[in-house]
């Protein structure tokens, strides 16, 4: 759950900027004005740690302490009664298995998984977020850009809902590749309206657009997929190293970035498209689908594949 939505807080991050920008006062033009923009974070995270209180408690938790009849109780919720019992037999299975070493269902599960983190961030996201009003103002948008950049952020909030609502009607696979061939539509847009020297509405909705497809797609979905695709006797091992290669291609695309875009605003919206179509090419070929699939299904998966 906390994984799933882990996009969250970024929402009501995005919320709180579009309020203070929108808001336009006079203290975000002084000196102080960073203070109350880092100050206005606090408030979604202290929310999101309140509602920590309300998660309930796993049901391999609850069979690792001998409270079998509430972890029934919440697997018949996600479930229905039919299915609760037999995955319930299936943890008691497996909970008392001891973590295995991490190459033990193969290098694959550990490669998909890596990779999954590095296209999160090598589809060039984290930049445009990062250096979104120089962006649109060198798309030709009025005011330094920063409205276009609160358009964004509403847009990036609509997104990610859409995601959250359709990601276990659709499966994660669809979604993934959907998002991935809209962002390559969209850069690629950029990239030839920079070609074409177009200015204005054009340029700054291709980015958008962009920007929106990755909130449905990449942006909730990947954290998703890295915690149900690894069988559960490797999975901290494995989560942690995929999310550390995450921070790594952050840095990597972020920090370059400037360069590429300095170098040519057009070679970097054409790369990140690349990046964008190999994406869907790779979770097409190569990542299974874990809709409506446990942790002890997916160990099954890869025992049988490794």
């Amino acid at each position: 759950l906390i994984m799933g939505d882990h996009q969250n807080p970024i929402i009501l991050k995005d919320a709180a900027g579009v309020l203070s920008v929108s808001a336009e006062s006079d203290m975000w033009t002084v000196q102080e004005g960073w203070r109350y923009m880092f100050g206005s974070e606090a408030f979604p995270a202290a929310f999101f740690g309140l509602l920590l209180f309300f998660v309930p408690k796993t049901p391999r938790y609850l069979v690792l302490v001998q409270q079998e009849e509430k972890a029934y109780t919440i697997l018949e919720k996600i479930n229905g009664k039919k299915k609760a019992q037999e995955i319930l037999n299936d943890i008691k299975a497996t909970a008392q298995e001891k973590t295995e070493k991490l190459f033990t269902y193969g290098v694959t599960v550990i490669v998909i998984g890596i990779l999954l983190s590095v296209f999160q961030q090598a589809i060039g996201i984290n930049a445009v977020l990062y250096y979104a009003p120089r962006i649109f103002e060198n798309a030709g948008a009025e005011g330094g850009g920063m409205m276009q950049t609160v358009i964004m952020g509403i847009v990036n909030i609509i997104f990610t809902l859409v995601a959250i609502f359709t990601v276990d009607r659709f499966g994660r696979k669809p979604l993934l590749i959907i998002g991935s061939i809209g962002m390559a539509v969209g850069a690629f847009a950029v990239a030839m309206c920079d070609s074409m020297a177009i200015k204005g509405v054009l340029p700054v909705l291709s980015i958008i657009v962009y920007a929106a497809f990755f909130m449905m797609s990449w942006g909730p979905i990947c954290w998703v997929l890295i915690s149900e695709i690894f069988p559960n006797t490797i999975r901290g091992k494995a989560v942690a190293i995929a999310v550390a290669f995450q921070w790594i291609f952050n840095y990597i695309v972020s920090s370059t970035f400037p360069a590429l875009y300095d170098f040519s605003p057009m070679f970097a919206y054409s790369l990140y498209g690349i990046i964008c179509v190999a994406a869907a090419i790779f979770v097409w070929r190569w990542v299974p689908e874990t809709k409506g699939k446990t942790l002890e299904d997916m160990s099954k998966l890869w025992k049988k594949n490794k």
